[in-house]
């Protein structure tokens, strides 16, 4: 079997070195999956890739012996499904690997925000000890607003609420039980918008949530609100949080995420992007702007990236490419057209 696992760090083949002794060919990829190199690995046959990689339709087109696709991910939107479905190729992705991992990073964004750190410290590189601009705010005894509460959302709940914080929650499905052990309430989105002195994002890049917090949903929010997303980009509409900012609606954000995140990592995909409008050309001069705001910190989607979570994560997804090898699928997100699967 041809399998070929992109955006491999050497330190990470060794994970997969059993695949290769078991009598596959495996090739490993330092960058990513995309439109550029599709080409180059048209006999893969089993592919793995994280986020960074673009997996739609016509990058897919080009790998006709696909049969799974093994995401080193959670979510699995970056994957263009519906082709995947027709086509027969199975999607499996790692359900969980740390939700500790992610609900840190809500904190590393909300603490450098709430105590000037970045600031602080460029400023002290530069020699000036001075304290001028510096004034931060307490977490303790202010509201943060969860809106998802499944594991990385309870896991931000928890390390909430050992701040002293009061946490206000918003999802379609409540967990009662999991509220009254823990300590925070169950509102609605409009109360939580109102109510929230900080903001988390912990729910999924579905139709339902693109864009979820818009325009109408800043008016809502308290004057000078803090928005943490470590989620996915497009549950945040750029343009209305750019504005929101300007209007000090917004006082800061912390942004793990964004919304055209592929497309602004590199210059050629942004330019060809632009080029045959695939992209949104608002969002990403929205991007621009957040990218050099003062008050936006802008992480580059690493959130997940702890030597432990990233060990879960390579540990899964090997489990899940020697199950579907065994005939046994594992973590399946997708339902692939059966006649097509199995004339394979």
């Amino acid at each position: 079997m041809r399998i070929v696992l992109f955006e491999v760090e050497p330190w990470e083949r060794e994970v997969f070195e059993p695949l290769r002794d078991a009598g596959h060919d495996v090739a490993f990829v330092a960058e990513p999956l995309g439109a550029r190199n599709a080409g180059q690995f048209e006999d893969a046959e089993v592919l793995s890739t994280f986020t960074f990689s673009t997996l739609d339709r016509g990058v897919l087109e080009r790998l006709p012996r696909l049969r799974l696709i093994a995401t080193r991910s959670t979510g699995y939107d970056h994957i263009a499904l519906d082709y995947c479905d027709e086509r027969g190729v199975l999607v499996s992705n790692v359900p969980a690997y740390g939700c500790e991992t992610v609900a840190e990073h809500v904190f590393a964004l909300l603490l450098a925000i709430s105590h000037r750190i970045v600031e602080a410290v460029n400023r002290t590189r530069m020699g000036d000890f001075s304290q001028r601009g510096l004034q931060g705010f307490d977490l303790y005894g202010k509201t943060m607003g969860v809106i998802g509460t499944g594991d990385i959302g309870r896991c931000t709940v928890r390390i909430a609420k050992g701040f002293g914080m009061e946490v206000l929650a918003f999802d379609v499905r409540r967990d009662e039980r999991a509220a009254e052990e823990m300590g925070f309430t169950y509102v609605g989105l409009d109360e939580l918008y109102a109510r929230s002195d900080v903001i988390t994002l912990h729910v999924p890049a579905i139709k339902a949530t693109e864009n979820m917090i818009s325009e109408d949903a800043f008016a809502k929010m308290k004057d000078g609100v803090v928005l943490i997303n470590t989620a996915r980009g497009s549950i945040v509409d750029t343009a209305a949080l750019v504005r929101a900012i300007a209007e000090k609606k917004v006082a800061a954000a912390g942004l793990d995420v964004l919304a055209e995140e592929p497309t602004i990592r590199e210059e050629a995909e942004l330019l060809r992007s632009v080029y045959t409008r695939e992209a949104d050309v608002h969002t990403l001069l929205a991007n621009q702007v957040l990218l050099h705001l003062p008050n936006v910190l802008v992480t580059p989607h690493s959130g997940f990236n702890t030597r432990e979570a990233v060990e879960r994560i390579l540990s899964t997804t090997r489990n899940n490419i020697e199950s579907f090898l065994a005939g046994r699928p594992l973590n399946v997100v997708n339902e692939p057209a059966v006649s097509v699967w199995a004339s394979r």
